[in-house]
């Protein structure tokens, strides 16, 4: 096979695996917006926070501890103690949760019947109001995620590929763990949304609110429900990329390059959130190889998504699986 060739391949497939991980993060702003019409601007954030907070239980760190001593001088910083991963992850899920009910009850259930624009401002307020909790709770400095997922080269596919093509392929087993937990991950989501109760009751309250409340749906429950499920793919999002890159404030803005997974795949979509981010995670990473570095000097990857995502809402605004919106006057 021409080493041209083999490297292409190469690139393609660590584009798919940097697709799954966009996909991830796309996922939550999908949940929330099928279901309650808001552009969660803080899904970014909340992956981060829940990140930030997962570091924090597995290391027994004192959560506001640099602020417990500033005020009582103390010197007080973890509790002597580690959690498991598992265990960890477990309660993590329970503070995303109380997040989510403390979101629903303090902030939307007041801004019911708002404009889209009110509701887009508040969760852009959310946003760098749990960025600066998460500072006060866990501190800003770069922490390392470890939770016993594999990460380096996967050793068979270098091999295997070094027999067939002459040239082993640099594949991570990080990425390769991220790619089966979204599989996952969207077919139980779909699996719920489709043959559960309140998966029913989810769909009815985004067909229509007024209907799902004539027929005995809960509105509260249902959003404390959804922003409850976007926080637990934030966690898994938080878990994945900070495992990668490092658990720091720069984890939060994985959120700009979902709004273009987002532009491709619909906003009310969940398997367009996840095709969408694997023609984005491809898109950018085989432009950089054949045109940008060859031709433009290189750093392709920071704008070609965005273009992409300009060039879809000029010709089919609503993505490739949302639904085209008719208004009738």
């Amino acid at each position: 096979m021409p080493e041209q060739l083999a490297f292409t391949i190469e690139v393609f497939l660590n584009g798919l695996m940097a697709g799954v991980l966009y996909a991830l993060v796309a996922l939550g702003f999908v949940l929330i917006y099928k279901a309650s019409g808001i552009f969660n601007f803080a899904q970014g954030v909340m992956a981060l926070f829940a990140a930030m907070t997962l570091y924090g239980i597995m290391n027994g760190q004192v959560p506001f501890a640099h602020l417990i001593n500033a005020i009582f001088g103390t010197e007080i910083h973890y509790f002597g103690w580690e959690v498991p991963a598992l265990a960890a992850i477990l309660l993590t899920v329970v503070v995303m949760v109380l997040l989510a009910w403390m979101v629903q009850r303090f902030i939307f259930r007041h801004l019911v019947g708002q404009e889209p624009i009110i509701l887009f401002m508040a969760t852009i307020g959310l946003a760098y109001f749990l960025e600066g909790v998460g500072d006060l709770m866990w501190g800003s400095d770069i922490k390392t995620l470890e939770v016993g997922l594999p990460q380096g080269i996967n050793e068979t596919i270098d091999e295997v590929t070094f027999g067939w093509f002459g040239y082993g392929f640099f594949i991570d087993n990080l990425d390769i763990v991220a790619s089966i937990v979204a599989i996952v991950l969207v077919a139980a989501l779909v699996a719920f949304s489709q043959y559960t109760k309140q998966g029913r009751a989810m769909r009815a309250v985004a067909d229509d609110h007024q209907a799902a409340l004539s027929v005995g749906v809960s509105l509260n429950f249902i959003w404390i429900l959804v922003w409850s499920l976007a926080g637990f793919v934030a966690l898994v999002a938080g878990i994945m990329w900070g495992a990668k890159s490092g658990v720091q404030f720069s984890l939060s803005l994985i959120a700009l390059k979902a709004l273009p997974v987002l532009m491709l795949g619909g906003f009310t979509s969940i398997p367009g959130a996840i095709i969408g981010g694997l023609i984005i995670g491809v898109g950018e990473k085989l432009f950089e190889f054949l045109i940008g570095q060859p031709y433009l000097g290189g750093a392709t990857e920071n704008w070609f998504a965005y273009m992409l995502a300009l060039i879809f809402l000029v010709f089919r605004p609503q993505g490739l699986f949302g639904e085209k919106i008719i208004e009738r006057v």
